[in-house]
């Protein structure tokens, strides 16, 4: 059996395979009250029966002045419970494990009104000026991201990720270029970190899952952080109980890294080896033959897909046909 088709231990949570299906926002909340619709159920439960081994959903708000859009799903009231809890099972039922990941759009949020930060700077001119979060309200926000794991669970999810990339809250802490910050939150890197780090303690209090982090390894910008900062960092949440490490990138400021097949595979590499901790790779990985080599090189364990699971729901079907394996398929679908 090849490596992509192995078996996968997340703490206690055996995945089929190593395929992930990336968080990716739907934009498609109908009624600006964060609850998933009928379309987020087929959406997920669609990628489960192809033979995804674990299905994210998309980044969920853990406040409501923190979404990406007034689309976005969130997980900020016991309402839009039942709804996730749904999608848990029908992702269930075709034998995947399903994931979510918690976050905080912070200085990025399009929502009118009130945008929050670590510091006033916005993101750029389309996007209003945040507010500086004072220390109390950074006590509400990972308050908020405790109940929302408390609510993950609720829901029948088997594996949690904290949102820490693509120039989102809790990233916006990690880097010099977006934390200005002069008191116990800003300046030297365990103070940038102290929030996340917060946050993963305050998760690992309701949760007994696995904790996954998504980071942005690379700011792409003079004084932002590189994947030499995120070791640190990752041997610092490996010791708070982290079991993963999501690396993607850049996102934090307005530029446009060059990108090509497999450009963020090396940051996962350096993260995996310098720190001790298991990663994820994703990024223009569109392949079997590539994700198999990125496995069996120790490069990461998992393979994130984006971009190639919105294309083809059944990619892990053709994949395991590119690779000489056989997975089970629905027996409805079995004729085919």
């Amino acid at each position: 059996m090849s490596k992509l088709f192995s078996s996968y231990k997340l703490q206690d949570v055996m995945l089929k395979n190593r395929i992930v299906m990336s968080p990716m926002c739907m934009y498609s909340v109908d009624k600006e009250d964060g609850i998933a619709t009928d379309f987020h159920l087929a959406h997920y439960m669609s990628r489960a029966a192809g033979g995804t081994g674990l299905v994210f959903i998309e980044a969920t708000a853990v406040q409501e002045i923190g979404r990406i859009s007034s689309n976005d799903l969130g997980i900020w009231n016991d309402e839009q419970i039942p709804m996730l809890q749904r999608i848990t099972e029908g992702i269930h039922y075709h034998g995947a494990k399903a994931g979510i990941q918690l976050a905080h759009a912070g200085r990025k949020s399009e929502i009118p009104g009130r945008i929050v930060a670590p510091s006033s700077i916005g993101f750029s001119d389309k996007y209003g000026i945040p507010d500086s979060l004072s220390i109390e309200e950074i006590k509400d926000v990972v308050a908020d991201f405790k109940r929302a794991a408390y609510r993950a669970a609720e829901a029948g999810f088997d594996v949690i990720e904290l949102h820490a990339a693509h120039g989102y809250l809790l990233h916006e802490f990690l880097s010099p270029l977006t934390n200005r910050r002069e008191d116990t939150y800003g300046g030297p890197a365990g103070n940038r970190y102290r929030i996340l780090s917060e946050v993963i303690k305050a998760v690992r209090e309701v949760w007994d899952g696995p904790v996954v982090v998504r980071v942005s390894a690379n700011d792409y910008a003079h004084g932002g952080l590189t994947p030499e900062d995120y070791i640190p960092f990752a041997k610092w949440m490996k010791a708070d109980g982290v079991d993963l490490i999501d690396v993607s990138s850049g996102g934090l400021v307005p530029v446009v890294p060059e990108s090509y097949p497999g450009y963020q595979v090396p940051f996962a590499e350096q993260i995996r080896m310098g720190a001790g901790i298991a990663t994820g790779a994703v990024g223009l990985i569109t392949n079997a033959v590539q994700a198999e080599e990125i496995l069996c090189n120790g490069r990461a364990d998992l393979i994130v897909f984006g971009r190639e699971l919105l294309r083809n729901p059944y990619f892990a079907r053709n994949a395991a046909r590119e690779l000489g394996d056989e997975i089970e398929i629905p027996v409805q679908y079995r004729r085919s």
